[in-house]
């Protein structure tokens, strides 16, 4: 009986090996970090869901012996919304509210979406997906560039393209945007980054904290309880655990110009952390975590009139102190 279990516990072990392996994905390094990124693809793509911008998935990261990313989701499906790993970005939906049940409307990143019934926007939702767009993806021993192409019949057209790179000789990934509005439609929308921190495997306890270049204050789940913020710092009073869920859908105390997009995430015990800069100012600044994960959610606004194209940028110093 103790072989028959061995032998299935063996086979269960190959299974899930070849099917992570089997997930395309490519790595990049400068020498100073090391990542591995998922790549979109609609048949074999580790992440399918209808949520997330399919590109620049980081399943992991390494710098100094300390690692930044992995998979804080016990639960795994292709087409769950939250199946997904790294500093991955949202784009909200485009016309949502003004379209009718049955009709479409598109999601930058993801592709041109039906919607089901006249109830709400719901990030959970596995919308139906009726056109995908197209993919390209360019692999370089030290960046890798995403470009998703999609023209939809309601006068909404782009060329998204995002890299992700490693700057040379510093332990930095840069993620760069660009969006070329290719349709008839102005492009106005917001976009944030999830920021799903692990800073090596930590679990979300006294250990970890954000720290921000304002007093920052927040009001929501969790909030005076198992986080406290004071001053510039978000610091946690009590170890997260099954069923706790910390939420502020806005914190407050930044300003209105790109300076105050400045986050700071630290591992106080491995004397690990992230320092995360944008060039743009933060429309608002939503906060969540659970057990496994914290994730300051950096939010800015994006618009291009037809023919126009909009750049922006997201900066990662990786440190220890």
């Amino acid at each position: 009986m103790k072989k028959v279990i061995l032998l299935i516990a063996s086979i269960c072990l190959f299974v899930t090996a070849f099917r992570l392996a089997d997930f395309p994905e490519a790595k990049i390094s400068n020498g100073i970090i090391s990542a591995k990124l998922l790549l979109p693809d609609g048949n074999t793509g580790y992440y399918r869901g209808t949520r997330f911008d399919w590109a620049g998935q980081v399943e992991s990261l390494d710098y100094k012996g300390h690692s930044y990313f992995g998979q804080w989701n016990s639960t795994y499906d292709p087409k769950l919304h939250d199946a997904i790993m790294g500093p991955v970005e949202e784009f909200v939906a485009l016309d949502f509210d003004a379209v009718k049940p049955g009709e479409t409307f598109v999601k930058i990143g993801v592709g041109t979406l039906v919607k089901p019934d006249d109830k709400k926007y719901a990030f959970a939702t596995n919308y139906e997906v009726k056109d995908a767009g197209k993919w390209t993806v360019d692999k370089k021993s030290d960046q890798v560039t995403f470009t998703h192409t999609l023209k939809d019949a309601t006068g909404y057209g782009y060329v998204y393209t995002k890299t992700l790179k490693l700057v040379k000789g510093k332990p930095q990934l840069v993620l760069e945007h660009s969006l070329k509005n290719t349709g008839t439609k102005e492009i106005k929308t917001s976009t944030y980054n999830h920021n799903f921190f692990m800073i090596d495997k930590e679990p979300t306890n006294e250990n970890i904290r954000v720290v921000f270049p304002f007093d920052v204050s927040g009001e929501g789940a969790g909030f005076g309880t198992i986080i406290n913020a004071k001053d510039k710092t978000l610091s946690y009073s009590r170890p997260m655990g099954k069923g706790d869920q910390v939420f502020s859908s806005g914190l407050k105390g930044f300003g209105p110009t790109a300076k105050d997009y400045d986050i700071r995430i630290e591992n106080i015990k491995t004397s690990a952390g992230v320092r995360i800069t944008g060039d743009k100012p933060l429309e608002k600044l939503v906060y969540w975590a659970c057990p496994t994960t914290s994730c300051p959610e950096p939010y800015i606004q994006i618009s291009a009139k037809p023919g126009e194209e909009t750049k922006w940028n997201i900066n990662y110093e990786f440190y220890t102190f």
